[in-house]
């Protein structure tokens, strides 16, 4: 169904279709699709092949650890798509976090979209990419790679109003966005150097005291990770980005009406200008 679907939205669009892809975390892996949350390095790599192979308009016929197509003794058969793509090589992006994820990511796919990004620490993030590089060979480099952080973002000339509106969506991700034992955003923004804030946004979250959770998120890792505040703070931190190498930034306007969005996007793309 993804191939199905990417060949679908790049007619559509086209031709501007990105693929993004994420294997998610174990809570939603195991129980909202019923698929153990295992070997998903392994099975990152394999769906990847098999989405290429599907929109490549070949027969499905793959055999891999993780991945068995068509089934063995079985009804099923090797199938093709019935439609194609516009472009020739529609471009994966993964959604990585952790740093195994990332480098397969550099090896495998053609960008990848780290959540909670701080542009501060791209150069943790770089030996990783290039570790990626090396193994796909065939000199690729970050010239034939996009990073696309998804940025949450709020212009407004009240500072501790826009932090205010980042705080939910970051206290769900960093406090509840797994178990206490495994949580990437929350590894993730320990790494920043913001460990007891972590601990303490966890610790609230899991005993559902969210409001004590959000308030837990110092000012300091909410401007890191976001975009928020007056415009001349958010032209900056786009210059940031861009000096950090971010070649994509997937926007997430944090309003709630149709018109917000639309007013936020608009500031945004001027200040981006």
């Amino acid at each position: 169904m993804t191939a199905m679907t990417a060949a679908t939205l790049d007619q559509l669009s086209g031709g501007r279709f990105v693929l993004g892809l994420g294997s998610s975390g174990p809570q939603v892996a195991e129980g909202w699709h019923g698929q153990p949350f295992a070997r998903q390095l392994q099975r990152t790599r394999e769906y990847v092949a098999v989405v290429r192979q599907a929109l490549a308009r070949e027969r499905l016929e793959f055999h891999g650890e993780t991945i068995e197509l068509p089934l063995p003794d079985g009804p099923g058969k090797a199938l093709k798509l019935t439609i194609g793509p516009v472009q020739e090589r529609i471009p994966i992006y993964i959604a990585a976090v952790g740093p195994k994820y990332t480098t397969l990511a550099a090896e495998i796919a053609d960008g990848f979209m780290p959540f909670i990004f701080s542009p501060e620490h791209v150069g943790e993030v770089r030996p990783l990419l290039e570790e990626g590089f090396a193994r796909a060979g065939d000199g690729k480099g970050f010239a034939d790679f996009d990073i696309a952080p998804n940025t949450s973002f709020c212009i407004s000339d009240d500072l501790s109003a826009a932090r205010d509106v980042m705080r939910p969506l970051l206290a769900l991700y960093i406090g509840g966005m797994g178990s206490r034992e495994k949580n990437f955003y929350n590894r993730t923004v320990r790494a920043y150097g913001f460990e007891d804030a972590a601990v303490a946004v966890q610790d609230h979250y899991l005993a559902g005291r969210r409001e004590e959770a959000m308030a837990a998120l110092p000012g300091e890792l909410i401007d890191l990770v976001t975009l928020c505040g007056p415009p001349d703070r958010v032209r900056d931190r786009l210059r940031t980005l861009d000096a950090a190498g971010v070649g994509t930034l997937i926007a997430t306007p944090m309003a709630f009406t149709f018109e917000e969005r639309l007013d936020q996007l608009r500031r945004l793309a001027e200040l981006a200008e």
